[in-house]
């Protein structure tokens, strides 16, 4: 029987193991919660990225680091969040993992069942695409860590996961064994599994998430978290505006048409929805990046945004918005979006495009959040939206509701002499990989072969 000291110790003391960390959006939400956390992210830019924010990272593989260094991670942790990489369940990918998603089923039941992980790591390699696998690895760390002597056999207490929308049946196949079967050491949890809409939580972008949170049994019933900002529609708004999101028109003719301020502060660009009455307005691109802060000089001039990325789930279609409408799913393509402003009623330009400072402000990054290494879009693309991982760590942790002024003040990078610490020990050098980082060439995933590709000749029969 779990005692109140427990159940203290949980809600007051968590310890966040953070899977797929990327360059580090969840870890940005705990420590805008004064929680602590350690990351494990295989990408070196990423990691580049996470060192220069100051934050505890292993440069590692995490299926190697379960299979081959389990025992050295803190036995302190008590809490298992990630966001598997989406690449094969997209619809913006080739949907591999779609296609795969019975077996991945199949393999979640001989998880649980207490199956060897040699027999399933055999098996694992007739995937199609060997990243569909790595949504596994969250079961297979909560299971690892009733194995650890290190931690005592001390199962994780709380679980946080979030993925693309199309991964909810996966999440939902998760909870099932989690509150029926158990790990086969017997733990069971409660569990909540969802699809939330990211602007609903003042992030000022569409984005639609598939979500798991797990308690231990005998803490609590776990809830997803209140939404605070209003959704959007994007039916509603053009029909108040007389706009269409497809791109069907010049981009000029649509700057020329949108809705420009009408001299109100950013906040009041939001709007009402039936069924939203108490909700804030959801934050619109203008509310985010209007003004002036830390090296951002602000965008008070109205603009218009054509997305290089499909709008409603149709990879195919452009997309346009304003700055009064809230951002795209902000993707590793969000550098090519191209941003048009007025000269005057009759003159549009191609304005300059987001800088990756304003990029990562669209994702609830703090400004000046110090992002290093290469394909930086990709890095603020793939990552989760600290202010969203805040209301998901504060939900599933008992916690009040974040404070989104948290994530509003430019971010204090590492001192050079902190950065150099945190890769040593994520590294094992303070300005090099090591023989312990995974080598590049391993970390460029094999293309999917499930869509192959239509030959001219084909397309054109």
């Amino acid at each position: 029987m779990t005692s109140t000291a427990s159940l203290k110790y949980i809600l007051d003391q968590p310890f966040v193991l953070d899977l797929f960390a990327g360059p580090g959006g969840l870890d940005v939400a705990g420590h805008s919660l004064d929680i602590p956390s350690l990351g494990i992210e295989w990408d070196k830019s990423a990691c580049l990225t996470r060192y220069a924010a100051g934050l505890d990272t292993l440069h590692a593989d995490v299926s190697a680091v379960r299979r081959d260094a389990f025992e050295t991670l803190p036995p302190e942790i008590n809490v298992l969040a990630g966001g598997p990489p989406c690449q094969t369940y997209s619809v913006a990918g080739h949907g591999a993992g779609r296609q795969a998603l019975d077996r991945v089923k199949e393999y979640i039941e001989r998880l649980m069942a207490g199956d060897s992980d040699q027999e399933i790591d055999e098996d694992l390699k007739t995937l199609t695409d060997p990243r569909t696998a790595l949504v596994l690895e969250p079961l297979r760390y909560a299971i690892q860590a009733t194995r650890s002597p290190n931690r005592e056999h001390r199962p994780y207490d709380v679980i946080v996961l979030e993925q693309v929308r199309e991964v909810e049946a996966l999440w939902k196949h998760y909870a099932k064994v989690l509150e029926e079967t158990g790990l086969p050491d017997g733990t069971k949890y409660k569990v909540v599994v969802d699809v939330l809409d990211t602007e609903t939580y003042g992030v000022p972008q569409t984005r639609s998430r598939a979500v798991l949170i797990a308690r231990r049994e005998g803490l609590g019933e776990p809830s997803l978290p209140s939404p605070t900002h209003q959704s959007y529609e994007a039916k509603g708004w053009h029909r108040r505006n007389g706009k269409n999101e497809q791109g069907d028109q010049a981009a000029a003719d649509q700057v020329r048409q949108a809705t420009l301020y009408d001299g109100a502060e950013p906040e009041t660009h939001g709007h009402r929805a039936t069924g939203d009455e108490g909700l804030r307005p959801w934050r619109s691109m203008g509310d985010a990046l209007a003004n002036q802060v830390g090296s951002h000089p602000g965008r008070r001039t109205p603009f218009l945004v054509r997305s290089n990325y499909g709008s409603s789930s149709h990879p195919g279609r452009r997309g346009v918005r304003s700055d009064q409408q809230p951002a795209f799913t902000v993707t590793g393509k969000i550098s090519r979006f191209v941003v048009f402003q007025h000269l005057d009623e009759s003159i549009v330009y191609e304005g300059a495009r987001f800088s990756m400072n304003e990029a990562g402000m669209l994702q609830s990054f703090p400004p000046d959040y110090p992002w290093s290494g290469t394909a930086q879009a990709q890095q603020v693309g793939n990552a989760v939206p600290p202010l969203f991982g805040a209301h998901l760590l504060s939900a599933a942790l008992g916690l009040p509701r974040p404070d989104p002024e948290a994530l509003s003040k430019p971010w204090q990078p590492a001192t050079e002499e902190q950065r150099a610490k945190l890769r040593s020990n994520g590294c094992g050098a303070a300005n090099d990989c090591t023989d312990k980082c995974p080598r590049p060439k391993d970390q460029v995933p094999p293309p999917s072969s499930v869509r192959p590709r239509k030959s001219k000749k084909a397309s054109a029969k």
